[in-house]
């Protein structure tokens, strides 16, 4: 068992100020759509949601960047939405929470939006509208003409895939070409989406949840040991630098390498909605990498960012005050050790 901070963590949010990050990936806008429900329909055995507000929130990527934003970084994001209603809804979001963005239109296919009924908390359904297909040459070339320019002081890089369609094996190609010459080079983060598990092969750092290591791996991941099993084949298949593993109520297993891994436990006290998690999850880490901190040190800070947007409900992203709080009210938490091959 360690600690991970010499001193009080919150002390390190400092740092975090102005430190550049690059996000691109798949743009989705979250509309909450909350009521009461006081009968069934006469029509079909379904609860009828009288409504009592609509909200619309950045999801994806765009949700991504709104962490960065929120926890005093400068966040760059790129992507792509439909020529549509939604696609300006979208624009006009990030221009309200004043995020830097470069957004391609694809007059011929919709904004990805994901449309979740709630009612007394709980979500009755989710309605989806997108066309996952890959984004066609067309729109991939102002993407990187877009990502190329904005490589300047950027220390992370940040793929948000949602299997929306950009992220593609021709994208990653070009990404990999994009970064050659550039020096330093950009440390590039995958949040990832199983069913594009082989295209993430040499990036620095994967973040799936288990569910994502297991189908990615074809493993079963259920305890520590399957946990590291997993976490040792992705290794292998994809050589990548690093691995964090989120598992939900039981806090993240980061792979520091293949011989080290760290278990972190949740920093959750409650939790109500895991929307969105995923993306506090590697916009912290992300930014903290960026602001220089060490990667155990950094995950730690994800967990705790984690723990509070998933005590409510609906999209959140986490803010540098919301942060410190849980840090001065949850200070560092001793982690064990699940497998060191290397010390």
């Amino acid at each position: 068992m360690r600690t991970v901070f010499e001193k009080d963590p919150a002390t390190l949010l400092p740092c975090l100020e102005g430190k550049k990050v690059l996000i691109v990936g798949d743009l989705m806008l979250d509309h909450y759509v909350t009521g009461q429900v006081e009968r069934i329909s006469p029509e079909a055995p379904v609860p009828v949601v009288l409504v009592e507000n609509e909200r619309f929130l950045l999801g994806g990527a765009a949700n991504v960047a709104k962490n960065i934003k929120g926890l005093g970084g400068a966040p760059m994001l790129i992507g792509v939405c439909g020529d549509d209603h939604d696609g300006g809804q979208l624009k006009s979001l990030l221009g309200k929470e004043e995020i830097p963005s470069e957004i391609v239109s694809d007059p011929d296919r919709p904004t990805t939006k994901k449309i979740r009924i709630i009612a007394r908390s709980q979500q009755v359904v989710r309605v989806d509208r997108e066309v996952p297909s890959p984004v066609p040459a067309k729109v991939l070339g102002p993407v990187f003409g877009h990502l190329r320019k904005s490589l300047v002081g950027v220390g992370v890089i940040i793929i948000s895939d949602y299997g929306k369609g950009l992220i593609t094996a021709g994208f990653m190609e070009r990404l990999w070409r994009s970064l050659k010459g550039v020096e330093p080079r950009p440390r590039v983060f995958v949040d990832p989406k199983t069913r594009n598990f082989s295209l993430y092969k040499d990036v620095d750092l994967l973040t799936p949840n288990a569910k994502e290591a297991g189908e990615g791996v074809n493993m079963p991941v259920d305890g520590r040991m399957a946990v590291i099993r997993a976490g040792l084949a992705v290794f292998k298949k994809l050589r990548c630098k690093q691995l964090l593993i989120t598992l939900g109520p039981d806090g993240m297993a980061f792979f520091q390498s293949p011989g080290t891994v760290w278990h972190v436990p949740t920093a959750a006290q409650k939790v109500f909605d895991v929307t969105g998690a995923g993306d506090t999850v590697i916009a912290t880490i992300g930014l903290a990498a960026a602001a220089g901190l060490d990667m155990l040190c950094a995950c730690v800070l994800a967990n705790h960012a984690a723990g509070t947007v998933v005590g409510e409900v609906g999209t959140v992203a986490v803010t540098r005050d919301r942060l410190e709080a849980a840090l001065r009210e949850y200070p560092d938490q001793a982690m064990e050790t699940w497998l060191d091959q290397e010390g």
